[in-house]
Parts: C-alpha cells; sequence; structure tokens
C-alpha cells in the first residue's frame, strides 16, 4: 500500500500513520502548509519512516501531490473544532469548509489523478444529509464518495476518545465515560447490542481498523461495531 493520509496530525491520525507503517506500508502524512509545527512533525512522521507532504488545500496542488505520490490509498481524516469555528468566526474553518469542502477537494483530485486508488473516509455515526450541520457535512460527503467511481471505505464511530489525546477535549471525553458507562448498564442485564454499535473507540483502535478495513474490506460503511472487530478490540 501506498497511503496518502490528509488529516494527519489528527488524533487519529496521527495513530493511523504509525499503524500503517508498522504494517509495511509507504505513507505520505499530509500538514498544512501554514501548520505552526509543520518541523515538528516533519520529524515525528520522519522518525517512522513516513514522508511529509504539505501542499495547500487547494486544487491543483492537491492534485500535483498525488500525481508525485502515486498512492494507491487516500484516506480522509479531516475535520474541524467548534473552538476554531469560534476563534475565526467559522469563515476559513467552519464544517463546510473544513469536513465536507477539504474532503470533497481531495475526493475530485484523486478521481482525476489516481481513479484506481481505494478512498477511505472517516465519517460520522448518524450522517446525514438532513442532519445538523456537522452531520450535513459528513453526508454530504459520504454521498459524493459514493457516486465517484472509486473504491471506498466509509467509518463511522461514535466518540472517538482516549487518555493518550493530546488536544484538551473535557466536554468529549466525559461525554465518552458517560455513553460507556450507560452502555455497560446495558450489557449487564443482557442488551450487548447497543455497546457493540456505539461504545466509544480510542484514536489507536480506530487507526488499526482503518487500516485493516483499506487492505482487505469490501466497499461500504462500517459502525463502530464493525471497526472495533476490525481493531482487534471486540469481545
Amino acid at each position: 500500500m501506498r497511503a496518502f493520509v490528509a488529516g494527519a496530525t489528527g488524533y487519529t491520525g496521527r495513530h493511523l500513520v504509525r499503524v500503517l507503517r508498522e504494517r509495511g506500508h509507504e505513507v505520505a502524512a499530509h500538514v498544512r502548509p501554514d501548520s505552526p509545527s509543520l518541523g515538528q512533525w516533519r520529524e515525528r512522521f520522519g522518525a517512522l519512516g513516513a514522508s511529509v507532504d504539505n501542499s495547500a488545500w487547494e486544487a491543483e496542488a492537491m492534485s500535483a501531490a498525488l500525481r508525485t505520490f502515486r498512492p494507491t490509498h487516500v484516506f480522509a481524516l479531516l475535520g474541524t473544532t467548534r473552538r476554531r469555528m469560534r476563534a475565526d468566526g467559522g469563515q476559513r474553518t467552519s464544517y463546510d469548509v473544513v469536513d465536507y469542502g477539504f474532503t470533497s477537494l481531495l475526493l475530485r483530485a484523486t478521481v482525476a489523478v489516481v481513479p484506481t486508488a481505494r478512498f477511505i473516509y472517516l465519517s460520522s455515526l448518524g450522517a446525514s444529509e438532513r442532519g445538523n450541520a456537522y452531520l450535513r457535512a459528513r453526508g454530504r460527503a459520504e454521498r459524493e464518495l459514493r457516486e465517484s467511481g472509486l473504491s471506498w471505505i466509509a467509518a463511522r464511530p461514535g466518540v472517538i476518545t482516549g487518555q493518550d489525546r493530546e488536544e484538551s477535549r473535557p466536554a468529549e471525553r466525559l461525554a465518552g465515560v458517560a455513553i460507556d458507562a450507560f452502555l455497560r448498564a446495558f450489557a449487564a442485564l443482557g442488551v450487548r447490542e447497543p455497546a457493540r454499535k456505539y461504545a466509544s473507540l480510542t484514536g489507536e483502535a480506530l487507526a488499526r481498523a482503518l487500516a485493516s478495513l483499506a487492505e482487505d474490506a469490501p466497499d461500504g460503511i462500517y459502525d463502530a461495531g464493525a471497526l472495533r472487530e476490525r481493531a482487534g478490540a471486540g469481545e
């Protein structure tokens, strides 16, 4: 596999780069050109044996990056946060711009440059074009992916959290703890399916699942239960 990972500096992305390298795959980790930590990411990913691409989020630049690297697999793990949107008023970091827009740009570049590549998209539980702004962005991206003509995987985890998450995301961690406790209570009563489908995943477990799915899974949408099983974390 020659894997191009967009969103490589995120919680799941940084695990995915490492997991792919451990499985013997070549990896180009994309880091945005204006990242204040670009040098640190070059060192961190370089130590894993991965190359770093810092192409701008523009159609021509991204197409050139894919043309140079010629990936067999393209991973889109792109997303913004409410904190970033508040910081700039949502002008450059809205769900439409990042979660949908950058994913769509990368998808179109893949179709144009490497149409035989497999596209692996990190979506979300509840993705739908009729949901809230976040879920609508994910739903739009999924529709374009299904219609692209590419081989594709869409992963729909629930809460993604873990003690190793470097960003401060207290609300997300509390949500994960609360949801998991609720689901464990159901499981104790013998109702195990909700826990299988909706319990939280760590970034590392999700990365293992994405790498495994990319290698040999049939095209399609995979929920948290399927992801957990692929990660080897299922009961």
